[in-house]
């Protein structure tokens, strides 16, 4: 019988353990482990293996999600910093700020690499307010990349982003109208003709809710885009839905506004409606 150095229990016969394992087991704070060991041994040096390498894994998890909330917070200095400057003329350093905090959102939303920002990573009710944000930082860099031709292509896809996230936004209108403005003295006319043609097109009408608020940037009437945009158009029932409404929903608009006694019921309606989906 052989003792194994180990346990201290009496063996018939004693394993090596793997080299790897014994790297693996060390770099986990297991230490002075001998070359050979029972099989009860053995054993249980890869369960502990198993348990520390899982512990390791919660660890490194908790530490990206502590980092992302730090980065997070973080965005508001940067954006402070960014308005600052655009108010100072200070036109690079304020780009330099404002890509920061995009470059945070893009490491916050786990946004890949060759992938852009979508308004649908702000689905939760918390964040939806930073759309607003985001699509005034697009602005302002579209802005600034128009200063110069070789930043053309920046100006392009700021427009690009900016046409996606301002739609859901109640500054949509405000920004049209300056777009409309900036266009007649911009260094690149065309992008920002193209960004007000994509705005236009992938602005969707609610018609009802418009119709019956009077109002298309209505609280209501923004809860219910968010509902078509985020959970809607995710299902193929929801989309199947979607068509159905804008086949339809364009006359019961139009029976609104020719009888306004009836808003205050469809207003009642709908209420109720973005309780139950809310």
């Amino acid at each position: 019988m052989i003792q194994c150095p180990r346990c201290g229990i009496q063996v018939t016969e004693l394993h090596p353990v793997d080299p790897e394992l014994i790297g693996k087991l060390q770099a986990a704070g297991e230490t002075n482990l001998p070359p050979q060991v029972c099989a009860g041994c053995i054993s249980d040096l890869r369960r502990t293996l198993a348990t520390s390498s899982g512990g390791i894994l919660m660890q490194q998890e908790r530490a990206k999600e502590q980092h992302r909330l730090q980065l997070w917070k973080s965005r508001v200095m940067l954006i402070k910093k960014a308005r600052m400057c655009m108010t100072q003329k200070l036109y690079s350093e304020a780009a330099v700020s404002y890509e920061k905090y995009l470059k945070i959102l893009d490491i916050v939303f786990d946004v890949k690499k060759g992938e852009r920002l979508k308004p649908e990573a702000f689905k939760e009710s918390a964040r939806t307010t930073e759309l607003t944000v985001v699509a005034s930082v697009y602005w302002d860099l579209l802005r600034i990349y128009d200063s110069h031709d070789k930043y053309a292509d920046r100006m392009a896809n700021a427009a690009k982003q900016l046409a996606m996230f301002v739609q859901f936004t109640p500054i949509y209108p405000d920004i049209i109208r300056k777009a409309e403005s900036f266009q007649k003295t911009a260094r690149n006319p065309q992008i920002v003709k193209q960004f007000l043609k994509m705005s236009d097109k992938e602005r969707p009408r609610c018609f009802i809710a418009t119709s019956a608020f009077d109002n298309p940037l209505a609280a209501e009437v923004m809860t219910l885009r968010e509902f078509r945009d985020f959970t809607l158009r995710n299902s193929a029932w929801g989309r199947k839905f979607i068509v159905l409404y804008y086949q339809h929903s364009p006359r019961i608009a139009c029976l609104l506004d020719k009888h306004p006694r009836f808003k205050p019921a469809v207003r009642a309606l709908l209420r109720i409606l973005i309780k139950c989906v809310s």
